[in-house]
């Protein structure tokens, strides 16, 4: 038997260090850059162990220390770390030793609500990317009451000029307020929508990502994620109902639905008490009930 692998991925170990993306760091160790304690090494997949000493051209790298914060935007910021047209951004109301980190995903100017700021390139591949599938809700304020139809045709989808967008789920909580869950992450994607069937929007809150809410976090206020809180991140509400069912011992399908026993696997057996020391031969069922008493038999002469 092969002895157990250890130590971590070159390039994972790079991309850690902030010299880039995986993809970016494998093309920088393909060609000659990288160096574990002095010897050159163009494999990617070469192993890096605690104490090795790894250098990229002249330059020593060390992992950075991985920071996940949630942020409660306010309206009126820009999610960049710059802004062309010299609005004000995110960073006018994060400390500066938080300048560092990256948005994962974006609230436009005129909405607010919950923003994970990192940086974990990987966490915020697995935030973002459309296969994850990731839920963010949202609370919609708009500025005249509709029709439930509209919530059919958001479900739907609504073609856009951006192309056909959709949400996961919509449900009405007031005459000019809507929860919106979607998995997409399109540009301005509710307000596009709702533009698309001659709605506008007020106000558009962001309140949960993945299975994470945000807690009593006043707006313009961060604080720091705990690991079970980043794992939450990643969750759906149903997919971290049915995690917690398993640990419990209540084992759930991926549907949500709990499974069968053998019994029931096999078909339901109907549970009757026994039946009295009856037995009707030469049938397959018990004589009607009519009410009536059986008639007495007469006993029988003799020839």
């Amino acid at each position: 038997m092969s002895d157990q692998v250890t130590g971590t991925r070159l390039n994972k170990y790079l991309a850690s260090c902030g010299v880039g993306s995986r993809r970016a760091c494998d093309a920088i160790i393909q060609e000659g850059d990288v160096f574990i304690n002095n010897s050159r090494v163009t494999t990617p997949g070469a192993r890096v162990e605690p104490d090795d000493s790894v250098r990229v051209g002249r330059k020593v790298v060390t992992p950075k220390i991985t920071e996940v914060i949630l942020f409660n935007k306010p309206r009126g910021l820009v999610s960049s770390s710059s802004d062309e047209l010299g609005r004000e951004t995110i960073y006018a109301a994060l400390p500066p030793h938080m300048h560092h980190l990256k948005n994962v995903g974006r609230l436009d100017k005129d909405s607010e609500g919950l923003l994970v700021l990192t940086n974990d390139g990987d966490l915020a591949l697995k935030l973002t990317h459309p296969s994850q599938k990731v839920e963010k809700e949202y609370l919609v304020t708009v500025g005249s009451a509709f029709d439930n139809e509209i919530i059919d045709k958001l479900v739907r989808g609504v073609h856009t000029p951006e192309g056909r967008a959709a949400a996961k789920s919509v449900k009405r909580i007031s005459p000019r307020r809507l929860r919106i869950v979607l998995e997409t992450g399109l540009k301005r994607q509710i307000r596009i929508m709702l533009e698309a069937l001659h709605i506008k929007v007020t106000k558009l809150v962001r309140i949960r990502i993945g299975s994470l809410v945000g807690g009593g976090l006043e707006i313009g206020q961060w604080r720091n994620l705990e690991e079970d809180e980043i794992a939450a991140l990643q969750k759906n509400p149903g997919q971290a109902r049915n995690k917690i069912d398993v640990e419990e011992g209540r084992a759930l399908n991926p549907t949500g639905v709990r499974k069968s026993s053998k019994r029931g696997a096999a078909g339901l057996q109907r549970r009757t008490p026994a039946k009295a020391d009856k037995s009707f031969k030469n049938t397959r069922r018990g004589p009607k009930k009519t009410g009536r008493k059986p008639a007495s038999r007469k006993p029988r002469g003799r020839r």
